[in-house]
C-alpha cells in the first residue's frame, strides 16, 4: 500500500471558479431636463450643481472661486470691482455650468431624481447672485458718497487753514478749494456732497473776507476783488445772492484805503480811487471822491504857511497831478476834479515863493537861489516877482560870503552914496550886491585890456584901473550904512574857433631841418597867467 488512505483521489483536482458578478448597468439615457438643472443650479456660483451629483470637490472648488470674488469686491470701492476679476469669474461661472450640464447629462447619481424640481431650484438661487449685485451697488454708491463728502470736508479744511494765513499766501488753498467745488457741483450734481456746496461757499466767502469786517481796508481789496472772479468759475445759479456780495464791500474798500492813503500821502490812492471809479462809477462810493480830492487840496493850501511850505508845495504839485488823471467821466465828475487839479497846481506855484524864503531862513541858499529864479520866471508880473529876484541876488551872494545871508532883502532901491563900478577885466563881468538894498549889474568887457600878472599885483602901489582908459563903468546910488556886500560872476569871451588842419608836406631826409624848441622862463609863464579881476568902486 502506498499509504496513502486518500489515493481514490485524484491529486489534479481544481476548486471550479466562481460563477461571474452581474453585468454592468447600462448608461442611463440621456435627460435634457437634469443637465439644465445642474448648469442652471452651478450659475449660483455655490456649485450646486455638482452638489446634485455629488461631485463635492467640484462643488468646493465653485465655493472657493465665489470667496476669492468676495474678497476682491468687498469692501464696495466706488471703483467697483475689478474688470479682469469680473471677467474671470464669468467665464468659471460658464465653463461650471457647461461642464456641469454634460456631465449631468447622463449621471444617475443626482440626489434629487426629479429635474423639474431641480430646475425649479436652480432658477430660484439664480436670485442670490442678483440681489447680490443689487445690495453691492447701493454699497458701491454709498462708498461713492462717503467719498465726495471726504472731498467736500478736504475742501473746507483747506479754506479754514487758508483764511488764518494773509490773502497772498492763502490764494492758492482757496483756489483749490474752489476746484474741489466746481467739481463736486458739474461731475456729481445729485450726490449729499454737491447739495452742501452752496451753503459752504457763504463760509468761503465770509473766510476770504474776513479783512473787511475787521475794517482793515487796504488788506480787504485784493481778496474782495477775488471774490468777484469767482463766478468765472462756479455757476451763478450755486452762487444766488453771493454773485454780487463782494461789490458794495469792495467799493467801500477802495474808497476808505484810498481816503487813509490821501491823508498819509501814500502813493496808491489815486490808483485806488480811479479803480472805484471805473469799476463803480454809479457807487455811492464814487460820490465822495471828488469832495475827498477837493478837501486834501484845503488842506494841503493851509501848510503853504506852515513850518515846512516847501513840503506842502511838492504834496500840492503831485496832488495836481493824480486828480488830473483821475477818470471822472463815467461817475460825471470830470469838470469837478479838473478844477480841483488846476486849484493845486496854482496854489503849489504860488507857494514857490513862500518856498524860497523858508529856504533862504533855513541858510539852503543854493536851494533858495533855484526857487526863487524858478518862481520869478514863472510869475513875470506876480507882485512877489520883484523881490524873488533879490532874494535870489542875495542867496548867490550868500553861497560866497555867508553873512550876506543874515537877512532877508526888500524890495528898497537907491540911496545917497553914488558908486562907480568899472570894469578892467577883459571879460564881461555881472556884479552882485546885498544890504539895505539887493541888486546887480552887467559891465561889458575891456576889450584893450589884458589879465593882471601875478607879480604885477605883488609890486607896491599897484592900483587897478590906472591905465587911463577907457573903462566899461556904471554908477549905483546905495545908503550910506550898513555896508554893502559884493560879488561878481566872470563870462569869458568864446572860444576863438578851431584851427583848420596842416596840409601834410613830404619830408626827406636829405632836405629835412628840425627848428630847437624855444625855452620859456618862468618869467615868461607868469607874464601869460590871467590876473585877477578888478571890479570896484572909483
Amino acid at each position: 500500500m502506498s499509504g496513502d488512505q486518500y489515493g481514490m483521489y485524484d491529486r489534479g483536482f481544481h476548486v471550479p471558479p466562481m460563477p461571474p458578478g452581474p453585468p454592468p448597468a447600462p448608461p442611463a439615457p440621456p435627460d435634457g431636463a437634469r443637465a439644465v438643472a445642474v448648469a442652471v443650479l452651478n450659475l449660483s456660483g455655490l456649485g450646486l450643481g455638482y452638489a446634485l451629483l455629488r461631485r463635492w470637490v467640484l462643488m468646493l472648488l465653485c465655493w472657493a472661486a465665489t470667496a476669492v470674488l468676495l474678497l476682491v469686491a468687498l469692501p464696495a470701492d466706488p471703483d467697483g470691482v475689478p474688470v479682469a476679476a469680473l471677467v474671470l469669474y464669468a467665464v468659471f461661472l460658464a465653463g461650471a455650468a457647461a461642464h456641469g450640464a454634460l456631465v449631468g447629462l447622463r449621471s444617475r447619481t443626482a440626489i434629487v431624481r426629479r429635474a423639474p424640481l431641480a430646475l425649479l431650484l436652480g432658477l430660484v438661487l439664480l436670485a442670490v447672485p442678483a440681489g447680490g449685485v443689487v445690495l453691492y451697488d447701493d454699497a458701491r454708491e454709498e462708498a461713492t458718497e462717503q467719498m465726495l463728502l471726504d472731498r467736500l470736508d478736504e475742501a473746507d479744511r483747506l479754506v479754514t487753514a487758508s483764511g488764518k494765513k494773509d490773502f497772498g499766501s492763502g490764494r492758492a488753498g482757496y483756489r483749490k478749494a474752489l476746484k474741489a467745488y466746481e467739481d463736486l457741483r458739474s461731475d456729481h450734481p445729485d450726490s449729499r456732497a454737491a447739495q452742501r456746496v452752496p451753503t459752504r461757499m457763504k463760509t468761503f466767502y465770509t473766510t476770504v473776507a474776513a479783512p473787511y469786517e475787521d475794517a482793515d481796508y487796504c488788506t480787504a481789496v485784493a481778496p474782495l476783488t477775488y471774490l468777484r472772479t469767482v463766478p468765472e468759475d462756479m455757476p451763478s445759479t450755486d452762487l444766488g445772492s453771493l454773485e454780487k456780495w463782494p461789490d458794495d464791500r469792495l467799493a467801500t474798500s477802495l474808497y476808505e484805503c484810498a481816503s487813509q492813503g490821501l491823508a498819509s500821502d501814500r502813493s496808491t490812492w489815486a490808483s485806488q480811487f480811479g479803480e472805484l471809479l471805473t469799476t463803480f462809477p454809479d457807487s455811492d462810493q464814487a460820490a465822495k471822491v471828488q469832495p475827498a480830492v477837493a478837501a486834501a487840496v484845503t488842506r494841503e493850501v493851509k501848510g503853504l504857511s506852515g513850518a515846512e511850505p516847501c513840503t506842502a508845495v511838492e504834496r500840492l504839485r503831485d496832488l495836481g497831478a493824480d486828480i488830473a488823471d483821475l477818470p471822472g467821466d463815467e461817475a460825471g465828475i470830470e469838470a469837478a476834479l479838473t478844477k480841483d487839479a488846476g486849484r493845486a497846481t496854482s496854489s503849489a506855484d504860488s507857494g514857490t515863493y513862500t518856498c524860497g524864503v523858508d529856504q533862504y531862513r533855513d541858510g539852503d541858499f543854493e536851494a533858495a537861489q533855484t526857487t526863487m529864479n524858478e518862481y520869478a520866471s514863472a510869475h513875470r508880473t506876480a507882485k512877489n516877482a520883484a523881490r524873488a529876484k533879490k532874494i535870489a541876488i542875495a542867496a548867490e551872494i550868500a553861497q560866497t560870503l555867508p553873512a550876506a545871508g543874515k537877512t532877508l532883502p526888500t524890495t528898497r532901491s537907491g540911496g545917497s552914496i553914488s558908486v562907480t563900478v568899472k570894469n578892467d577885466s577883459p571879460d564881461e563881468v555881472t556884479v552882485l550886491y546885498t544890504g539895505p538894498v539887493t541888486g546887480s549889474l552887467t559891465l561889458k568887457a575891456c576889450g584893450s585890456c589884458k589879465a593882471y600878472s601875478l607879480g604885477s599885483t605883488l609890486t607896491p602901489g599897484f592900483e587897478p584901473c590906472s591905465g587911463g582908459k577907457n573903462y566899461p563903468q556904471r554908477t549905483i546910488s546905495l545908503p550910506p550904512a550898513p555896508p554893502t556886500s559884493c560879488t561878481s560872476r566872470r563870462r569869458a569871451p568864446p572860444p576863438p574857433p578851431p584851427r583848420p588842419p596842416r596840409t601834410p608836406r613830404s619830408w626827406s631826409p636829405a632836405t629835412s631841418t628840425r627848428s630847437a624848441p624855444t625855452r620859456r622862463t618862468p618869467s615868461d609863464r607868469a607874464s601869460e597867467r590871467p590876473g585877477p579881476v578888478r571890479a570896484g568902486p572909483s
